[in-house]
């Protein structure tokens, strides 16, 4: 496994035309498939791969329902997509509390996940990367290695369409908690997400670093760039009307790039993991 990427050697890995609708979930779990994957000849340096959300989606045409029970806890899901039974003696920690982790989503060596999460189906989540209390990483999105989600954060999902890209938070990157990424936004390597910020795939951000918004689009979903600090602020609305009340809608500023100070102050404590 790489450092830069998270990727298992491309020997493990199976090619876009072996995808087996009946082993994708073991796939997925195991590394040997993902979503979305690094690729350095792309636009943004991933490329999706349509044909394993196809495999995924094939899973759910099977309406069977079944029921699990742990503990007092009851649940009742699609028989094809149950929760992962195989967490114990893994080489991650799922600390007790409540989490739910399903079926072909991957978990790194290293993983920390703090109770109550929820790690849906498709989703990666790379090396020593830290999933806090409360928050959610949907289906098919991808965490790097040594990611930080804070508290309350919201990873959105995507299956549908097949070809969307996912969210993809990079590796070294730190999102602040109650933070919201959805609609295919990509956080560059390294990025920080401050707490409360709330960024979709058509969001804009205003860099005062380099006096530009950088925005994205439905086909070209928005890209924080790597090293990018992002906190939440404000941007004065016009016309009579929102002058008369003081109107501001909420936006998102690139305030300045990641330096020590700013990686001492999100690093998490060797001993947490």
């Amino acid at each position: 496994m790489t450092a830069e990427t998270g990727l298992e050697p491309a020997l493990d890995r199976v090619p876009s035309t072996a995808v087996d609708p009946h082993t994708i979930l073991d796939d997925l779990e195991a590394g040997r498939v993902r979503a979305a994957e690094p690729d350095p000849t792309a636009a943004d340096g991933w490329r999706v791969r349509p044909e394993i959300k196809t495999a995924i989606l094939a899973c759910f045409a099977d309406r069977t329902t079944a029921d699990w029970a742990v503990g007092p806890l009851q649940f009742r899901d699609r028989a094809a997509v149950p929760p992962r039974n195989d967490l114990a003696g893994g080489p991650w920690r799922i600390v007790p509390g409540g989490t739910a982790v399903r079926r072909g989503a991957h978990l790194g060596h290293g993983v920390v996940v703090m109770p109550p999460s929820f790690v849906n189906v498709g989703a990666w989540v790379g090396p020593d990367s830290m999933v806090d209390s409360h928050v959610l990483v949907g289906s098919c999105a991808q965490i790097g290695a040594r990611v930080h989600l804070a508290a309350g954060v919201t990873i959105g999902g995507v299956l549908e369409p097949p070809g969307a890209r996912p969210v993809i938070v990079e590796d070294d990157a730190f999102v602040g908690a109650g933070s919201a990424l959805l609609g295919g936004v990509l956080v560059a390597r390294g990025a920080v997400i401050g707490a409360g910020v709330t960024l979709t795939g058509t969001s804009r951000i205003y860099d005062l670093v380099r006096d530009r918004v950088l925005d994205g689009t439905a086909d070209a979903p928005l890209v924080v760039p790597a090293g990018a600090v992002v906190v939440p602020g404000s941007r004065t609305l016009g016309g009579a009307f929102a002058h008369e009340h003081g109107l501001a809608v909420a936006v998102a500023l690139l305030v300045k790039d990641r330096d020590a100070g700013t990686s001492a102050r999100v690093a998490l404590e060797g001993a947490l993991r």
